[in-house]
Parts: C-alpha cells; structure tokens; sequence
C-alpha cells in the first residue's frame, strides 16, 4: 500500500502545473470530449508508466548496495529541485485534429511524459519499491487526480491553483522522500 500511495502521491502534486495539464487544457478547449480526453489519458499514461515502473524495478535490482541507495536517494533529490523549474508548453494540437480526442490525447500525453519529471519520477518509485504494476497503478491514478479536474473545469480552476506554491509543495515531497531513503537505510 505504501508503494500505491507515495506513487499517486508524489506524481499527483509533480503533475500541478504541469505542461500536461496545460496539454488537457488545450484539448478540451480543442475537442470539448472530456469522456475522450480522459480515456486518452490513462491509456498514454498507463503505457508510458508501465514501462517506466518496470525500467525503475530492474534497474532497481542493480541499486540495493550503499551506493545504489544514494544514487536513488540523490536522484529523487535532484527531481526534487526539478519540479523547482517551470514546465513550457510545447504541444501544439493543430496537426492532429483530424484523428479525434482519444486517439490525438493519447499520443500527446504519451509523448509529452517522454523524459518529463513524472516519468523520471515512475522510474526512480519502480527502483525504490521494485513493484512496477503497482507504481503503475498508483502513477496513473496520480495523473489522473491532477488531470481530470482540469479537464472537466478547465481554465476556471486553473485560475484558482497557485502553481508556485504548488510546484514548491511537490519539491519538498520529493527532497523529503530521497532524505527518507537514506535515512531509513542508514537506520538498518
């Protein structure tokens, strides 16, 4: 339970302000589908983070000495003072209008968390539980909490969110969790 909650957690509150809430912002302003949208979603994020959580776990494997420790712990740390830094939108929607709300929502989450704070995130929980399907579960639930308000209430929430304080909040879980890996491990 522990892996399922810190999963949704710890990409929930690294997914506020984040260019994918942008990207449901502009998709439900494009297609107004939030049924599509959403569905779209989970799929691209059920893949995505699939694959993450299971990289995460076997790398994992490689990481249960001293060293591997702080290099996970280090790692959620260095996420930590990521999520510090502003996402830029960068998805335009244009171009693939034409193949409808879920097929266009799916491609764009799945490629716009390629390399994104919550992917690196998927991975580094896949390590530290070594619990993919799990990580999986409680990620893509994670999104999901961050994402369907925004497309269902759109920009009228997101004017009510502050993002800063928001992006500060999830740093300090992430910092909070590396500090707990080291020091749960040094404590046995």
């Amino acid at each position: 339970m522990d892996a399922f909650l810190t999963s949704v957690f710890t990409v929930a509150l690294a997914e506020i302000g984040d260019k994918t809430q942008l990207l449901s912002l502009i998709l439900i302003a494009r297609f107004n589908k939030p049924w599509s949208i959403i569905a779209g979603i989970c799929v691209a994020t059920l893949a995505n983070h699939a694959a993450s959580a299971g990289a995460g776990a076997w790398l994992g494997q490689f990481l249960q000495s001293e060293a591997g420790r702080w290099i996970i712990s280090g790692s959620f740390i260095a996420v930590g003072l990521w999520l510090l830094i502003p996402d830029k939108e960068d998805t335009p929607t244009s171009r693939w209008d034409g193949y409808g709300a879920f097929l266009v929502s799916t491609i764009l989450f799945f490629l716009a968390e390629i390399g994104d704070k919550t992917q690196i995130a998927t991975v580094l929980l896949g390590a530290h539980f070594g619990l993919p399907v799990i990580v999986t579960l409680g990620t893509t639930v994670g999104m999901l909490l961050a994402n369907v308000p925004v497309v269902f209430l759109g920009a009228a929430l997101m004017r009510y969110i502050p993002f800063r304080a928001a992006r500060i909040f999830a740093a300090v879980v992430f910092i909070a969790t590396g500090i707990y890996t080291l020091w749960a491990g040094s404590a046995q």
